[in-house]
């Protein structure tokens, strides 16, 4: 009880900010430079300003982009048809080829959150509909224990892998594959180190029987994401062209599986069943492009507006409780904040479930909303660190740190006492 009512302010003043983001948002409207040639568009690169290349390196982990090149944004229409008109006469040269051979990983096992978030976004189920599923699955020995927050397991359960696959029976096409060999074993799935009192959720290999529809929706993406972390990884070539029309430069990316590998268990070749996967990422074959080749081209202007940040969903909110409103795609970085996270993954869904049953949110479609009950109360909170979810995830880490016995207990509740004292003090001098 004490941890829900802790997390209940935070977490409801980041749907409460955002939500004024979004009210408080005056879109502009811009225009994009794009050309086409060969039958292949080209857009125009443009200068970032600082403070998206700011919001970029901290998305990022601090990883700088020393370089910013392109065109400032066009701001009005006039600027951009002078811009079409000076180079439509213009011959378009390739400047750059580039061709990368990468690797995509096998999506990482369940935690609870991520099977939440997965389960929210493929599904529409809430926070607590997807625990209470996952209960079940692990009260009927079909799946092992839901309430953990690492997608790793331990070493000791390798040995125990080729029965679990045996025992997936209905997912024999993609098992049988794997029988008789040695099963991959990556660090990216077994370490001792990031696995406490309980491992990552997998199947049991007990054969699924009387299970829901909803259930089953559940189990199924356990077992494919326990079978997909046994094969090879995904291959793919991404091929980027760099074009110019006088100084004005033009970029195109293209991307082509070359061995689907793990990819196969979530249906077509170029299925996609990771989280982080970027809407606007393309996967096109592009033509043979070859450096310094020119010729005609067809530029045009395509007229956008900026947009609002999105409402939060049960899926986007469980992700910022999580990483304590940090956004971040970046696994690693994920695994890093999770200390400081907002609740823990058990009780993550009850005190989203509590705001729904006070009347400080409501659900509008996938999004949260928050009702004026809600903003009321945010507003009259006036002291930040009250609402604060990085200092409510700095706790949940010292509260942490008390139970394994690395943090004083006197000295955490000396620095409550002292941080209440400063806030009294604080509102009384309002």
């Amino acid at each position: 009880v004490l941890s829900i009512g802790r997390v209940q302010t935070p977490t409801l003043a980041l749907i409460v900010n955002r939500q004024l983001e979004i009210a408080n948002f005056e879109p502009k409207q811009y225009w994009e430079l794009k050309t086409n040639y060969r039958n292949t568009t080209f857009s125009a690169l443009i200068r970032k300003s600082d403070e998206e290349i700011a919001a970029e390196e901290e998305k990022n982990g601090g990883k700088k982009k020393i370089d910013n090149p392109g065109i400032d944004p066009i701001a009005n229409r006039e600027e951009g048809e002078a811009l079409v008109e000076r180079i439509k006469d213009l011959p378009f040269v390739v400047t750059n080829v580039g061709k990368k051979d990468g690797k995509e990983y096998a999506p990482r096992l369940f935690d609870l959150t991520s099977l939440q978030v997965e389960c929210n976004k493929k599904f529409a189920y809430s926070a607590d509909e997807t625990l209470k599923l996952i209960q079940s699955l692990y009260e009927k020995k079909v799946t092992t224990y839901p309430r953990v927050d690492t997608t790793f397991l331990s070493d000791d359960i390798y040995p125990k892998c080729p029965g679990i696959l045996k025992g997936l029976r209905d997912y024999a096409t993609f098992t049988t594959p794997l029988d008789g060999t040695t099963l991959l074993k990556s660090k990216k799935v077994f370490d001792n180190s990031k696995v406490t009192d309980h491992h990552a959720i997998i199947p049991t290999g007990q054969y699924p029987q009387n299970l829901t529809d909803m259930e089953r929706r559940v189990f199924d993406l356990i077992a494919r994401r326990f079978i997909a972390v046994f094969y090879p990884d995904c291959k793919f070539a991404t091929t980027t062209v760099l074009g110019a029309v006088e100084e004005i430069e033009f970029k195109t990316t293209g991307k082509q599986i070359l061995e689907p590998g793990w990819r196969v268990i979530f249906g077509t070749p170029g299925a996609q069943s990771q989280e982080e996967k970027d809407p606007g990422e393309e996967e096109n074959v592009l033509p043979a492009f070859v450096k310094g080749e020119s010729g005609p081209h067809v530029p045009d202007l395509y007229e956008k507006w900026t947009q609002p940040p999105r409402p939060y969903t049960e899926a986007t909110l469980l992700r910022a409780m999580e990483t304590a409103g940090k956004l971040v795609d970046n696994d690693e970085l994920r695994d890093a904040l999770k200390e400081n996270g907002i609740g823990r993954p058990s009780t993550r869904a009850a005190i989203i479930e509590t705001l729904f049953k006070r009347n400080y949110i409501r659900k509008e479609k996938k999004n949260l909303i928050a009702t004026p009950t809600g903003v009321e109360l945010i507003q009259i909170i006036h002291e930040e660190l009250l609402k604060s979810a990085e200092l409510t995830g700095i706790w949940e880490k010292k509260l942490r740190e008390i139970e394994k016995k690395t943090y004083n207990a006197a000295q955490f509740l000396e620095e409550l006492k002292q941080m209440v004292s400063e806030v009294v003090m604080s509102v009384l001098s309002d």
